[in-house]
């Protein structure tokens, strides 16, 4: 008689799905034999990394024989210098959702609980049930945080809120005022997750930095990343900043040598580089407003962003779009997993990319809408 592992598990990861990531550009090639293709789907940089970040790889490469520096000393470094913090309020991960799960280790059990908003970042979620805590989902606004019904839902139990701003998919986000007045009326033994993933590429003149608000609110972690904006996806490295004392709890869960030495040096690298940064920026913004131009164009209700991608409403089954920009060469994501029937995410690339995508997509809407083969 086999054994049950699935028994074996603890309630929360019995009830768990595997996280779903955007489709891999060999895998479509594998399946449909394709060789042009376009992957718009991970919310990666367009540009490719760093030219600097190459070469600290390269360098870096020789000793990867070695582990790395478990404490990342000149990551922290140069982190605490460009955001004004101590190294002592840095925790590096492998990536931010390594991060966001350290939090999650730290601070929820069974008969806890946390907060997250409805169309939020699916790590939530994965993160509380696999430690046996309680998800408490608040009702979106507008396809965004609504932060009064966030702190409603406060309860005893509840540990941990999770702010995505600006949120993945949705790409909404929480202006200061707002922020500020939700983060003075949170009790102060509840940890205040500040998702920052894609702050980078934010532009407006009211959009919060979260750094701001660690001296006053010393339960506030801010997450963020070196796989957007910096172009570093396929090495994993993010970090938070944070008071030293939640800093000191989630370096007690972390892992030992969680971010490579490649990954560490790489970002080191990048940091030095504002131009690739900039260039980032602009490619972005341009990338938004042709996205939403052409969305327009075809009729399409769109959610505006200020990250790096646009969630769109199709007119057809979204399974059905989705695989039909598939056959197409084009890669977008799903987000039925969001709670968004209807909706795809398309990530901004560069113009001939984008506009890829906006030619492919007329076709497999007309042959859906007619009932046709595509």
């Amino acid at each position: 008689m086999s054994c049950d592992y699935i028994a074996l598990a603890n309630a929360g990861v019995q009830a768990l799905s595997p996280y779903q990531a955007g489709k891999p550009i060999e895998e479509l090639q594998r399946e449909l034999g394709l060789k042009n293709i376009v992957k718009l789907a991970s919310n990666e940089n367009p540009l490719g990394p760093s030219e600097l970040a190459v070469a600290a790889c390269r360098k870096a490469a020789g000793g990867i024989y070695l582990y790395p520096d478990s404490s990342g000393f000149e990551l922290k470094k140069k982190l605490a210098e460009k955001y004004s913090v101590t190294p002592a309020q840095i925790t590096l991960g492998n990536g931010s959702n390594d991060v966001l799960d350290l939090i999650a280790r730290a601070f929820l059990e069974p008969g806890k609980s946390a907060v997250f908003s409805a169309h939020a970042f699916v790590v939530y979620p994965i993160a509380v049930q696999a430690c046996g805590a309680r998800a408490i989902v608040t009702p979106a606004k507008a396809w965004g945080h609504d932060l009064d019904a966030m702190l409603a839902a406060i309860e005893d139990d509840t540990r941990v809120i999770f702010i995505a701003n600006p949120n993945n998919p949705t790409g909404t986000w929480v202006d200061k005022t707002s922020l500020e007045h939700f983060l003075g009326a949170v009790p102060e033994d509840v940890i205040v997750v500040l998702d920052e993933a894609y702050t980078e590429y934010v532009t407006e003149a009211e959009f919060p930095n979260g750094l701001d608000y660690l001296e006053r609110y010393p339960n506030v972690v801010v997450t963020r990343t070196f796989s957007k904006a910096y172009g570093l996806a396929g090495l994993r490295v993010g970090y938070s900043i944070s008071s030293p004392a939640v800093c000191d709890l989630l370096n007690r869960v972390r892992a030992p040598f969680n971010v490579s030495t490649v990954a560490l040096a790489a970002a080191e690298a990048s940091l030095n580089d504002e131009a690739y940064l900039q260039e980032s920026r602009r490619v972005n913004a341009a990338g938004l407003k042709q996205l939403g131009a052409g969305l327009d164009t075809l009729g399409l209700e769109w959610i505006p962003s200020v990250g790096n991608f646009i969630a769109f409403k199709v007119p057809a089954d979204a399974a059905q779009v989705y695989q039909g920009l598939l056959r197409a060469g084009v890669i977008v994501r799903p987000v039925g997993v969001y709670a968004m029937p209807g909706f795809l995410r398309v990530s901004v690339g560069l113009e001939s990319e984008n506009r890829r995508f906006l030619e492919a997509l007329p076709p497999v809407l007309d042959a859906l809408a007619s009932g046709a083969p595509e």
